[in-house]
């Protein structure tokens, strides 16, 4: 099936043109390195179109299900690299790239349609003596999967992933693995385009739980993607092809085993732009050079920004649900969004 493309045209606003432009964003480096675990207000205007002035809400495999425009009175706010769903879609864990978990709960409106967000915390990450002190380039988390008990982030400039526990209080969880063994050349890894994605394969499927990394613009010599199952059976290395400018900023399972990559681009001739990519499950091991159908993409026209993060959840009638959200650099030109779409294809 050939991806349905949103948006074929520029950008929607100014503010997409700098989506992306990490040399002027007002990114804010060690704010609150040191600080307690603090309460975040938030505010959702909903975002009932994925394509404003367009009636459609099917694109590509997808049906577009709603979103919000979240901001916060707390400064901490932001930033937003990766989420992580617990209870079913109720709840969720994500990273910041200041160092700091963001917790909380989904709201939906009678219609099931995402309404906001309660209950939401942000709190610095601790290192294994309970410090929160740290300088950005060592805690810039840019992924996160969850397996049982247990959190693993995956942070670039001080390439590593590092595992949390307990889940259960993560706000004040320690580490109890600094650096978890990569299979492939950490100092190969660029230091703005290191490990963007970390996902738990499915316990049944032959990955057995293991824990899958890819780099988000780190190449080998062949100009493909390093990626690696971190632990398992099939523990070793293996290379994602990119395609066309796209980095991979997120990525996870979905139930028949299958890899579906959150990827974006950024350009001056074409603006912000982002896809889904689905990698067969099949072609998942050690050596493997993988590559998969673009399922959907979009452009600045849609209601999307600097995506980073993804998730998937089993929603109660049995189908699946993908939630993106945005990393808005702490920048007044970005905005920090949140959308649901159906996986109908």
């Amino acid at each position: 099936m050939l991806a349905d493309r949103v948006g074929a045209g520029g950008l929607r606003s100014g503010r997409l043109l700098a989506a992306a432009l990490i040399g002027i964003s007002v990114a804010w480096g060690d704010v609150g390195a040191a600080g307690e675990i603090v309460a975040a207000p938030m505010d959702a205007r909903p975002i009932t179109s994925f394509l404003p002035g367009s009636g459609d809400t099917r694109f590509g495999a997808f049906e577009f299900l709603g979103g919000l425009e979240l901001s916060s009175s707390e400064r901490l706010f932001g930033a937003w690299s990766s989420i992580r769903l617990t209870d079913d879609g109720r709840k969720f864990i994500g990273v910041l790239d200041t160092g700091h978990w963001l917790t909380g709960s989904i709201k939906r409106d009678p219609s099931g349609r995402l309404a906001g967000l309660d209950d939401v915390t942000i709190a610095p990450m601790l290192d294994a003596a309970g410090r929160s002190s740290a300088p950005k380039r060592t805690v810039d988390a840019e992924s996160l999967a969850l397996r049982g008990d247990e959190a693993f982030v995956g942070f670039e400039q001080v390439h590593r992933v590092t595992g949390y526990s307990p889940l259960s209080t993560i706000e004040t969880a320690r580490p109890f693995l600094r650096a978890l063994p990569l299979p492939f050349p950490a100092g190969r890894l660029r230091g703005n385009g290191g490990i963007e994605t970390l996902a738990v394969a499915s316990q049944d499927g032959p990955l057995k739980g293991g824990l899958v990394a890819i780099a988000e613009k780190s190449v080998d010599s062949d100009g493909n993607l390093f990626a690696g199952i971190l632990d398992g059976p099939l523990k070793g290395g293996f290379r994602v092809v990119p395609h066309d400018g796209f980095d991979v900023t997120d990525g996870d399972f979905l139930p028949d085993g299958d890899m579906l990559l959150l990827e974006r681009r950024f350009t001056i001739a074409t603006g912000v732009a982002m896809r889904l990519r689905r990698i067969e499950a099949a072609s998942l091991k050690p050596g493997a050079v993988v590559d998969g159908e673009i399922i959907l993409e979009a452009n600045g026209s849609a209601e999307i920004d600097n995506m980073e993060g993804l998730d998937t959840f089993v929603a109660a009638d049995g189908s699946t649900h993908v939630i993106l959200v945005s990393d808005d650099n702490h920048s007044i030109l970005q905005r920090t969004v949140m959308l649901e779409f159906r996986l109908v294809d």
